[in-house]
């Protein structure tokens, strides 16, 4: 079936192309003509270079790239890259310090001594990995971009403190345990991370080929730092100054090669952070931001500056209002989630029914953050849609006026606010908003009625 370049152009003026094949987007091109004898020939019309290229491509790179990932997946990946290496760099000066610190190369040190300390220092991390993730397992997907840069900061500071050991005496067992307990903390939290982050990036349900790719490029970088740390241990052993100063070095690099590749991120799921600055410019502008712009403008670290907080899927006992005002705003309505909030606390809280849908705890965090635009925004600018509305509630001080009203202003507007979401890219049937498990069944028109009678 398949003939040389040269046959083919040999007797090219009378053959007929019937067929044509790529690769992906790949140079690897085929054409297939057919001879006047009703022979098929295979013409190669790959580039000279297609053969090396695309085996790296395979090697290191998911199958179908780039259409098989996300637009953000090169320049995450070549951030993470050079944050890998400077990560290797480190944690190879911080084995030093251990090894040196638990007696390697001192005649004194026994094995004993060093087999007991290295046993508590793992025993100590297994447990600070699954105390942490017991308690902050469930916020690892909300806030994926903040923990994976929480865990690169955890990281240098526990290989400092790795480094540092040997110079702690009498409590380098301890601080070598504390340490250890601070990578524990890294590995649940970078982990997981990194899991929800390959899960944004693969596009074709390709979740495993992606990690595991990313996995080859990681060893690849690890394998380079590798060789370049065997000709920098000899320089830098016993040289506390030069050690110092190479940890500073690789920590600054790793830190902001991270922090690039976290901006870098565009996510189109929402997470309340995302959706903050999406109610944000719809409540001023009028309209939905681009998936882009708000990613851009994302926190990636975590303020001291006191905020309000939306907590979904709450116990009923953690509304705050009276039940004859919970009772006015919702005895009449019908709504698949309670929301209440307080002011002095700056806390929104939204109770759930066991119907409620996603598309519901979307609709409550849009009247959630309607209540706090009107509370924090007093005089700022607004969408005409919004102007005559706020206006009046900037007025009012009614708790329950306010609970009623942003309520039916949030359900007015919902279905149109839906529809420019979906145009701009946004995935709402992903929502990644911290939800509880709680839910409840209310039903306050029985007691309405029986008020009524009782009344009579």
């Amino acid at each position: 079936m398949s003939k040389t370049a040269s046959q083919t152009s040999q007797i090219g003026s009378v053959l007929i192309t019937v067929a044509t094949e790529q690769y992906g987007v790949s140079s690897l091109k085929n054409d297939y003509h057919k001879t006047p004898e009703g022979q098929l020939i295979k013409e190669d019309r790959s580039a000279s270079h297609s053969s090396l290229s695309q085996f790296f491509r395979s090697v290191f790179l998911p199958q179908g790239y780039p259409e098989s990932v996300s637009n953000d997946y090169a320049e995450y990946q070549m951030w993470d890259t050079i944050q890998a290496f400077a990560s290797s760099i480190s944690n190879t000066l911080a084995t030093h310090s251990l090894l040196q610190g638990m007696g390697v190369g001192d005649e004194a040190a026994t094995v004993l001594a060093a087999t007991f300390t290295w046993l508590l220092k793992n025993g100590t991390s297994m447990m600070g990995s699954i105390i942490f993730a017991w308690m902050k397992g469930n916020q690892l997907d909300c806030d994926a971009k903040r923990w994976r840069l929480f865990a690169d900061f955890l990281n240098d500071f526990s290989i400092s403190l790795e480094i540092m050991a040997p110079l702690a005496g009498t409590y380098f067992r301890w601080v070598v345990c504390f340490a250890g307990v601070c990578k524990s903390l890294v590995g649940v939290a970078g982990g997981a991370t990194r899991a929800a982050l390959t899960q944004h990036q693969a596009r074709r349900n390709n979740m495993a080929d992606v990690s595991a790719k990313d996995g080859s490029q990681e060893t690849l970088v690890n394998l380079g730092a590798l060789i370049c740390s065997l000709g920098l241990l000899p320089l830098v052993s016993g040289q506390l100054v030069l050690t110092g100063l190479l940890f500073v070095m690789m920590t600054t690099l790793h830190l902001f090669a991270n922090y690039r590749a976290v901006k870098a991120v565009r996510m189109e799921s929402l997470n309340l952070a995302r959706f903050h600055l999406i109610m944000n410019n719809y409540f001023s502008l009028g309209r939905v931001p681009p998936v882009d712009t708000v990613n851009a403008e994302e926190p990636v670290f975590w303020t001291l500056k006191p905020h309000w907080t939306i907590d979904i899927g709450m116990s009923f006992n953690s509304i705050e209002t009276s039940f004859d005002n919970l009772r006015e705003v919702y005895g009449a309505i019908s709504s698949k989630y309670l929301l209440d909030f307080n002011r002095q606390t700056q806390k929104v809280t939204v109770v759930l029914s066991p119907e409620a849908t996603m598309t519901d705890q979307l609709q409550a965090c849009m009247q959630a953050e309607l209540i706090i635009f009107v509370i924090d925004h007093s005089g700022h600018a607004v969408s005409s849609d919004l102007s005559e509305w706020i206006s009046r509630q900037w007025l009012s001080d009614n708790h329950t006026s306010m609970l009623l009203q942003s309520f039916d202003q949030a359900k007015g507007l919902f279905p149109t606010f839906l529809h420019e979401m979906e145009q701009q890219g946004w995935r709402t049937d992903l929502c990644l908003l911290g939800t509880d498990e709680w839910r409840t069944t209310w039903d306050f028109s029985d007691l309405a009625n029986a008020s009524n009678r009782k009344n009579v």
